[in-house]
């Protein structure tokens, strides 16, 4: 099998261990009103998610540093069967929390050891597009896994999904096992050296973006199914094609979000993006009860959140371009505390004031990221001025001083 195939398949198996992590949302009022518990509670599943996947993974990763990485491959898609067959079997909502735990252990480790396969698959100066090719795939699970999901469980039980998707992870280690050749491990990198990078103000500030950003997004998409259902009214049937909407809505925002980078550049594109998106959610507050305005809304929500992806992730890059995979693990790991701050405020508001208020929350959240951002690229353009300035007299005396 020629390599770029081996990554196609790396892709396609990044889509299933994808949905497994995003279909908890497209179902939240299904396994809430099952297990017995308040949307909000529900909505934990996926703080807990988030938090094991952010502090769990560099941890994994480091330990299993010097694993071969086929080896490592099918440990976690092992580890990844394990927790979605205990999600099937739950009987409460304490197993099933411990299932999520499971997941994401398994899911981080995955991607990240996935990341690296693909690139060292890849021809010389290929290796961006095979890491595109996995990203790809994992966002994929946005525009089919979600709303095929909701799909099934609106005339299954919702467990089945996760059974089903257990079943596909055992095909998965064994395509990989076929396919995949061995690799040896890599020299651990050490969690302080991780954490070292926080020094650096642009870099703080940075990830900051990647914070509120995505604080701001989890908050209203871990609640989307409930708000969609409660506030605006929509059918069954309506829900499940908004998410399918969203999902495609989302790809097109990711694929002229790298284009508009290159484009015109990082500040106009992150910033802008940015401002787009806070404005769509405070519109998406504004117009909650009219299901017609929602689903034009809910796309271009979508395009403008998932156009700051491939932005960001370069722009962080090139603030550290000799440690670049450092930079997008701990932006990795940013990323999901965000989304696990964004389930977990959101719950609090959704039980003490409204189901309703997590629009204007949202709207917010991203707003503060379009300010950072924003400042972030003025105090840059300041400072190369000051740069150029300093240097343009150090210049000049030198001149005199040879005169």
């Amino acid at each position: 099998m020629p390599n770029s195939w081996k990554i196609y398949m790396l892709a396609i198996v990044s889509f299933l261990v994808g949905t497994s992590e995003n279909i908890i949302a497209g179902i939240l009022d299904m396994v809430a009103g099952d297990m017995g518990v308040s949307v909000a509670a529900a909505g934990q599943l996926i703080t807990v998610f988030s938090l094991a996947y952010a502090f769990g993974t560099p941890v994994l990763m480091a330990v299993t540093a010097r694993m071969e990485r086929r080896k490592l491959l099918l440990a976690a898609l092992g580890l990844f069967f394990a927790g979605n067959i205990i999600a099937f079997t739950a009987s409460g909502y304490l197993s099933l929390m411990g299932s999520r735990i499971i997941l994401a252990l398994s899911t981080g480790v995955f991607i990240v050891v996935a990341l690296t396969v693909a690139a060292k698959l890849a021809q010389p100066g290929k290796q961006g597009s095979a890491i595109a090719t996995l990203v790809m795939g994992f966002s994929t699970s946005l525009i089919i896994g979600v709303p095929l999901g909701r799909v099934i469980a609106s005339v299954y039980d919702w467990k089945l999904i996760f059974a089903g998707i257990g079943l596909l992870g055992l095909l998965a280690m064994f395509a990989i096992l076929r396919t995949i050749p061995k690799a040896e491990g890599e020299e651990p990198v050490p969690i302080r050296t991780q954490l070292s990078l926080l020094r650096n103000p642009k870099i703080a500030i940075a990830l900051s973006i990647t914070f509120f950003w995505i604080f701001g997004y989890s908050v209203v998409y871990t609640y989307i199914s409930p708000y969609l259902l409660t506030i605006t009214g929509m059918s069954e049937r309506a829900v499940s094609i908004g998410l399918f909407a969203f999902g495609v809505a989302s790809l097109i925002g990711s694929k002229l979000g790298g284009y508009s980078t290159d484009r015109w550049g990082v500040a106009r594109t992150l910033t802008g993006g940015m401002l787009l998106h806070s404005g769509v959610l405070f519109l998406l507050s504004a117009f909650s009860q009219s299901a017609y305005i929602m689903f034009p809304l809910l796309m271009l929500w979508a395009f403008s959140a998932w156009s700051s992806g491939p932005t960001q992730q370069y722009y962080l890059m090139t603030l550290s371009p000799e440690a670049s995979g450092i930079m997008l693990s701990v932006n990795t790991s940013v990323l999901q505390l965000a989304m696990a701050a964004g389930a977990g405020v959101g719950g609090i508001v959704v039980d003490s004031v409204s189901l309703s208020a997590v629009g204007w929350l949202g709207a917010a959240g991203v707003a503060i990221a379009a300010v950072l951002a924003a400042s972030s690229f003025g105090y840059s353009r300041n400072r190369s001025r000051i740069l150029e300035e300093r240097l343009r007299l150090a210049e000049a005396d030198s001149e005199a001083t040879s005169a």
